[in-house]
C-alpha cells in the first residue's frame, strides 16, 4: 500500500490516525461484549474503517452524510460520544431511537447524519433530495451517501443516481465494495468489471480508489467535494475494501475462501497506515501505547455508563403520538374572501398556488408537471410563476422522487410530489411505507411531504389507472390520508395538508376533475384533517363514505326521497372523526358503509370493526358495507359499471332497511 501525504503535516496525519484507530479499538469492545452475551448483535466493519473515517473527515462539518450500518466512523469522527451510540445500540431510552431501531438506523440534526433503513438502497434519493435543497437555497454544499456492492443491484440506486445526474446535484455516491453481499460474492451481483464503470450510464464521472488507504480516500473525497462544491454534479466512487468479519457476527465467515482473508489482512488500513507513520516518525511505538492506553479507559467507561442507562418504558400513549410530529394547527376561516364557482381540478390548482405563494420554501415534483402543467393540468402555468427550482419535472421513478421529497423536508423545505395516477405510487411504496411514515417515530424528524393521487374508476382506464388504493396506507401508522369529495374539501384539505409537517396522503378523484364544480372562496383557508361532514341527517339510517361515494349517495338519496338518511363525508380515512360516525350509529340504528374500492379489506372493513365493536348497543341491524368487486378495475364501460360498488347500492340500500 502506498502512501502520499501531499504536503499533510504530522498534526494532520496524526488525527486520522487516531480517527482510525478509535472505531477499530471500539468495534473489538463490541466483539468482546457479544462474546459475554452483553449484546446481542454486530455488524462488523473491521477492516473498513479508512473509508468512513477518510471521507468523513474530508466533509465540512455542516454537510450531509448518510452512512450505513458498517460505517461507524462516520459517527465517530463526527465526534458523537460513545456513551450515546452505546445507547442506542442497546435500545436504551437515552438512545438516538428511544429503542425503537437498531444500531445506526437513526439520524441526527445536530451531527449532519442521517441514518438507513435495512432496505439499504432507499438513502441515496434522500441524498438527492437535500442536496437539491442545498442547490435550491444557493448554498455551496456537497451531500455524502454510502452504498454497499449490493445495494447496486436494488432500483433505487439506479433511480438515485439517474435523477441526480439529471438535476446536476452535488452528492457524492460512495460504494463500498467488500466483495460480498451478506454471503453472495460479486461475481454473482453483476456481470460489469468494477461497479465504477456503471457511472457512463448516467453521464456522470466515476472514480475507483483503494478503500483501504485512509490518504487516498481523505484525499479522493476532499477533492471532489471541493469541486462540486463550486460546480454541482454528482460522482461516483467505488472504494475497493474486503469484510474481514461477517455480515453480522452470527452470519460468520465460512463461505469466504481462505486465501481472500490472507490477501486483504496484509492490506489492513490500520495496521498499513501505522506502519507508514512509524517509517514517517510521525510517530512512536510509545505514543501508540499511550493512545491506545487512553482510548481502552475512554471506551471501557463509557460503556459502561451506557449500560446504566435507563431502559425506556412502555407507554401506549407515548407510542402512539411520536408516529407523527408534533402540530396543533389552527383552522383558517374564511374570513372575509369572496367565493367563485371552481371546477374540482381547478379547486386543487388554486390550493397549489396558494400555497406556493404562502410557502417559499415548497417544492412540487412530478412528471410532466413544469411546462406540460401535468397530466391533468393542475400545474399549468405554475413554472412561469414560480420557475423551474420550485416546479421540477422528474424522470419516471417514483421511488427517487418520494426519497428526494422527504430529503427535502430534512434539509428545511416543503415537498409536494404528484403521482400521474395514484396506482403508480407502487413503485415508490417502500419509500412512503418505511421512509416517510417511520421517520419521526425513528428519528424525531418531520417529514413534510404531500403525495398527490389522481385516483379512482369511472373513466374506463382499466385495471392501472384506475385503483382505489387508499387502504395500502390507511393501515400504515405515521401517514395522514386525506380524500375531499368538493372543489371546497379539495382546497381547504390541500392546504392544510401542506401546511401539516407529517406526511399527508392526498388522493383527488379524477373523475371528479372537470364533471364536478362548486364555490370555492379566494385566498387561504383550511380544513381541519381529520374532521368528517354531516350532509344530510335523517332517522333511518346513517351512510358513511368519502370520495366518488359521496356523490353516489347523493344521486340515490335525491332519486329516492322517501328515504330519511344521515350522509357522512369523512374527508379524511388517517385520522377519521370517530365522534361524528358514532352520532351517527346513534341517530339511525343503521349504518351502511359505501366506499368505491373493493370490499375485501377496503377501509370500509375498519370502519365496520370499530363501529362493531363501539356502538354495537346502538345497532338495530348488521353493519353493512357496499363495495366493488373484489376483481381488477376492467376497461370496458359495462364491466367498470358492474364491478363499482354504485351497482350494488340499491339492493344493500335495500337489504338493510328490511331487516
Amino acid at each position: 500500500m502506498q502512501f502520499d501525504r501531499k504536503g499533510k503535516d504530522n498534526g494532520t496525519l496524526l488525527n486520522l490516525y487516531k480517527h482510525l484507530l478509535y472505531p477499530r479499538m471500539v468495534e473489538e469492545k463490541m466483539l468482546i461484549l457479544l462474546r459475554q452475551g452483553r449484546i446481542g448483535k454486530w455488524f462488523s466493519g473491521i477492516g473498513q474503517e479508512a473509508i468512513a473515517v477518510g471521507s468523513t473527515l474530508a466533509m465540512n462539518p455542516e454537510e450531509y452524510i448518510l452512512p450505513m450500518h458498517r460505517n461507524l466512523g462516520v459517527f465517530t469522527a463526527r465526534g458523537i460520544p460513545l456513551k450515546k451510540l452505546m445507547a442506542q445500540w442497546q435500545g436504551k431510552v437515552t438512545g438516538f431511537t428511544k429503542g425503537r431501531d437498531r444500531s445506526f438506523h437513526f439520524g441526527t440534526q445536530e451531527y449532519k447524519i442521517i441514518g438507513m433503513i435495512s432496505h439499504l438502497g432507499p438513502q441515496m434519493a434522500v441524498a438527492d433530495g437535500i442536496a437539491l435543497g442545498d442547490l435550491i437555497a444557493d448554498k455551496p454544499n456537497a451531500t455524502l451517501v454510502y452504498t454497499g456492492d449490493g445495494a447496486t443491484s436494488e432500483g433505487d440506486f439506479h433511480e438515485a443516481l439517474n435523477v441526480a445526474a439529471v438535476w446536476n446535484l452535488p452528492v457524492i455516491f460512495l460504494i463500498e465494495n467488500n466483495g460480498y453481499g451478506l454471503s453472495t460474492p460479486t461475481t454473482e451481483q453483476y456481470k460489469c468489471e468494477n461497479l465504477v464503470d456503471k457511472a457512463i450510464g448516467y453521464g456522470v464521472e466515476g472514480i475507483q480508489i483503494d478503500g483501504n488507504n485512509i490518504l487516498e480516500v481523505f484525499d479522493t473525497i476532499k477533492a471532489v467535494a471541493e469541486r462540486i462544491r463550486k460546480e454541482p454534479k454528482p460522482v461516483l466512487i467505488e472504494c475497493m475494501t474486503f469484510r474481514m468479519r461477517g455480515h453480522e457476527e452470527a452470519s460468520g465467515t465460512k463461505y469466504v475462501p481462505a486465501h481472500l482473508f490472507e490477501a486483504w489482512q496484509a492490506k489492513d488500513p490500520l495496521k498499513n497506515y501505522e506502519e507508514y507513520l512509524l517509517e514517517q516518525h510521525v510517530l512512536t511505538t510509545e505514543e501508540i501505547q499511550s493512545i491506545t492506553a487512553s482510548y481502552k479507559k475512554q471506551i471501557d467507561t463509557e460503556v459502561e455508563s451506557a449500560f446504566k442507562e435507563p431502559e425506556p418504558l412502555a407507554d401506549p400513549q407515548a407510542e402512539l403520538a411520536d408516529m407523527y410530529y408534533p402540530y396543533n394547527p389552527e383552522t383558517l376561516p374564511e374570513a372575509d374572501h369572496s367565493k367563485k364557482e371552481m371546477r374540482y381540478l381547478d379547486a386543487i390548482s388554486d390550493g397549489l398556488d396558494v400555497s406556493m405563494k404562502h410557502h417559499e420554501n415548497l417544492v412540487i415534483m412530478g412528471q410532466d408537471i413544469a411546462e406540460y402543467g401535468g397530466a391533468f393540468k393542475i400545474t399549468e402555468g405554475f413554472v412561469a410563476r414560480y420557475g423551474k427550482a420550485r416546479v421540477r419535472n422528474t424522470p419516471i421513478c417514483e421511488s427517487a422522487i418520494v426519497g428526494a421529497a422527504l430529503g427535502l423536508s430534512i434539509n428545511g423545505f416543503k415537498a409536494v410530489v404528484e403521482m400521474q395516477f395514484a396506482d403508480f405510487v407502487s413503485c415508490g411504496f417502500n419509500q412512503v411505507v418505511n421512509n416517510l411514515a417511520k421517520t419521526h417515530y425513528r428519528l424525531a424528524e418531520k417529514a413534510d411531504v404531500v403525495i398527490r393521487m389522481p385516483t379512482g374508476a369511472g373513466t374506463g382506464a382499466g385495471p392501472f389507472h384506475s385503483q382505489s388504493n387508499e387502504a395500502w396506507f390507511t393501515k400504515t401508522p405515521g401517514l395522514k390520508v386525506v380524500y375531499p369529495a368538493f372543489p371546497y374539501d379539495a382546497k381547504g384539505l390541500l392546504i392544510a395538508a401542506i401546511d401539516d409537517p407529517n406526511p399527508v396522503i392526498y388522493f383527488e378523484h379524477k373523475y371528479l376533475y372537470r364533471s364536478l364544480t362548486g364555490l370555492v372562496p379566494d385566498g387561504r383557508y383550511t380544513m381541519e384533517i381529520g374532521k368528517a361532514n354531516v350532509l344530510r341527517t335523517g332517522a333511518q339510517l346513517s351512510i358513511i363514505t368519502y370520495g366518488l361515494g359521496v356523490h353516489w349517495a347523493l344521486a340515490y338519496l335525491n332519486e329516492h326521497p322517501q328515504i330519511e338518511a344521515t350522509l357522512v363525508d369523512l374527508c379524511s380515512l388517517q385520522p377519521w372523526d370517530h365522534q361524528v360516525v358514532k352520532e351517527a350509529v346513534q341517530q339511525t340504528g343503521r349504518v351502511l358503509i359505501l366506499h368505491e374500492d373493493t370490499l375485501a379489506s377496503g377501509f370500509g372493513a375498519e370502519l365496520a370493526a370499530w363501529i362493531s365493536e363501539h356502538c354495537f348497543t346502538y345497532l338495530d341491524a348488521p353493519v353493512m358495507r357496499c363495495g366493488s368487486l373484489d376483481t381488477a378495475i376492467p376497461m370496458n364501460k359495462t364491466l367498470e359499471e358492474s364491478f363499482l360498488a354504485k351497482s350494488r347500492l340499491h339492493e344493500t340500500i335495500t337489504r338493510l332497511l328490511q331487516y
